[in-house]
This record gives structure tokens, sequence and C-alpha cells, in this order.
């Protein structure tokens, strides 16, 4: 298989366990529920093992970008859609502009072997 495929499939698994973290950290209620405290911790370890596969392709700058980037917008989503919580105009702009950033480090750097 590619590197390239395998690195960029390794950062999305690497989003979603963060996101999955991040999620649970809020029912965690700081780490004084048992179950969510253990999801939370499981995924950031899978987490950052994916982003260490990662970075055996992509420079780090990168994949961290992405990585952020894309933990960022799916965190929004899931406060929106799971937690009920909302974003107002500004946050929506800037969500659009950190979308943007990614699409443009991925298709015009030459810091990413394409």
């Amino acid at each position: 298989m590619h590197p390239l495929v395998v690195a960029y499939g390794a950062l999305l698994l690497a989003v979603v366990f963060e996101t999955t973290g991040t999620s649970f950290l809020k029912q965690s209620e700081q780490f004084t529920r048992l179950w969510p405290t253990v999801i939370t911790l499981v995924s950031y370890a899978c987490s950052f093992y994916l982003l260490s596969v990662t970075l055996r392709t992509l420079p780090v700058a990168i994949a961290y970008a992405i990585w952020c980037a894309l933990g960022i917008v799916l965190i929004s989503l899931i406060g929106v859609f799971v937690f009920k919580q909302s974003l107002d105009l500004a946050a929506c702009i800037g969500l659009g502009l950190i979308v943007a950033g990614v699409v443009v480090v991925n298709a015009f750097s030459n810091a990413v072997s394409h």
C-alpha cells in the first residue's frame, strides 16, 4: 500500500480517536466518572499512537495542522449536534477558514508529497 494512503488513513483514525476522547472528556466531569475517564484516556492514547504512525511519512507541521483542524471542526459539530451547543456566525466563519487552510496546505504545499 502507498505510504501516503497509510499516513492519511492513520491520520483520519487519529482524528476520530481524538474527537472521541474530547467528547468523553466532557462526560468524565473532571475525571470523576470512571468509564468516560477510561474512554477518554484510551482514545487519546490511540490518537497519539496513530499520529506517530502518520509522522513516518508526513512532516510534523502538516500532520499536526490537519489533525488539529479536523479535530476542531469535528468537535464543534459534536458540540452542536450531541451537546446542543450553538455556534455564532463568527465561529462558523472561523471554522470555514480552518477548513480552507487545510485544503490550501494539501492542494498547494510542496511539503506534502502528492
